[in-house]
């Protein structure tokens, strides 16, 4: 479909171009069609006062006829406004036409790449099958485009540039996601059947309560993965609330709920000397700083300290989660909010997480406008800073903690 709309778009340049230099070509021909067919109407009417009749209203009902140029223009306006790179050429190769997808890469490191590619294909036309060719650009950033070029009817040929990038990259994280969705949740109901099974016929009482209790262990990491999913899905989906909360108390619950993973884990607070009272979505709120206070005692070892602290300025709000755990490679810190990964998979079973934690994380910084950054050295532990607009800010309060902050 594309192909046809864009070879029409060639003959309609080729059109305007052939007037534009008097030259007889397709404007004429349309001309001379035209002139043709108004000629032969008028000479098979018969002179009578039906005839003008007839005339009339057909002049009356007919749309009016578009000029040769006009339809050029109205294609390459079109031609224009397509997302995809396009690219005409007439029949000796040379390039008549780009629209404005396509003069986006003139001048680029990637425009000279795909100049490359498009003039050995050009040169592979043999007949009227489209030729297609996928090119990988390493980038910073990378790309992956799709060329195709085809041979129009008037000897010219038209190149599409397609940015398959995202796609690709949706396609993948579609892909992954069913597959550690599928694996989260297997593990832990192919667990339970296998000691559930083990259980028939089992008359030892002690061997009956510790596998009763691994039983019930994993059906809570299979609710787990349920509820990540669940609010993942309501905080990606379910907007922003307009709730008055106190970040105070956010902190509080995030201590509590780190303290109920590992009693041997210190979790200390260290909050800002006012008050900070936000218009935000106090449940999107909880769960993110207790997300992050969680994920830092799972990875800290018995006797570590976690610490949280929070502070504002006349640009943002930052609540700091600082550990002094494993640490994080620093090939694995751009990767660390994509949902499932983990950095050491050998602790999967030891921390009991789901892989969900700071994928929520993000997601609820970007829900409010702002960001979440993170610095860590393996071995040394890792520093996490969900950052919040000070717009955000109950209005009474912002001058009051921006002066206090700064003195």
């Amino acid at each position: 479909m594309i192909v046809a709309l864009l070879g029409g778009a060639t003959i309609g340049w080729f059109a305007r171009a052939a007037r534009s230099s008097a030259s007889p070509g397709f404007a004429g021909e349309l001309e001379s069609e035209r002139t043709t067919v108004e000629t032969g109407e008028r000479a098979a009417e018969p002179p009578s006062e039906r005839a003008d009749v007839s005339t009339t209203a057909s002049a009356a009902d007919s749309p009016p006829r578009l000029h040769a140029d006009d339809i050029a223009g109205a294609l390459q306006h079109a031609v224009d406004q397509i997302e995809l790179a396009v690219i005409i050429y007439d029949a000796k190769h040379v390039e008549v036409h780009r629209n404005r997808a396509a003069m986006a890469l003139v001048g680029t490191h990637a425009g000279v790449i795909v100049g490359g590619h498009l003039d050995e294909m050009l040169l592979e036309h043999t007949g009227t099958e489209p030729v297609e060719r996928s090119v990988e650009l390493h980038g910073p950033p990378r790309q992956e485009l799709v060329l195709r070029s085809a041979r129009m009817v008037d000897g010219g040929s038209v190149a599409i540039i397609d940015d398959v990038s995202e796609r690709k990259r949706v396609d993948a994280m579609r892909t992954d996601f069913v597959t550690n969705i599928s694996h989260e949740l297997k593990t832990p109901v192919g667990a339970i059947a296998v000691l559930a099974d083990a259980l028939d016929g089992e008359r030892d009482l002690s061997t009956i309560e510790r596998m009763s209790q691994r039983i019930v262990d994993e059906a809570h990491r299979a609710v787990g993965t349920i509820d990540d999913l669940l609010e993942l899905s309501r905080i990606e989906v379910g907007g922003v609330g307009s709730d008055v909360v106190d970040l105070g108390e956010v902190v509080a619950a995030a201590v509590a709920r780190g303290r109920a993973v590992d009693h041997a884990v210190s979790v200390t607070a260290l909050n800002s000397p006012e008050p900070i009272q936000v218009i935000a979505d106090r449940r999107q709120l909880v769960s993110a700083v207790g997300n992050l206070v969680e994920n830092a005692v799972k990875y800290s070892d018995g006797g570590g300290e976690v610490q949280i602290r929070t502070r504002i300025d006349d640009r943002n709000i930052e609540v700091m989660v600082a550990d002094e755990g494993v640490g994080i490679p620093q090939r694995d810190l751009y990767r660390v909010f994509e949902r499932f990964y983990r950095v050491d998979r050998s602790r999967r079973r030891e921390t009991g997480g789901t892989g969900l934690g700071l994928a929520i994380v993000r997601h609820v910084a970007t829900n409010h406008g702002g960001d979440v950054i993170v610095e860590s050295a393996e071995g040394e532990g890792s520093t996490f800073v969900l950052r919040l607009p000070a717009s955000l800010v109950v209005e009474d309060q912002r001058g009051a903690n921006v002066t206090k902050e700064d003195a």
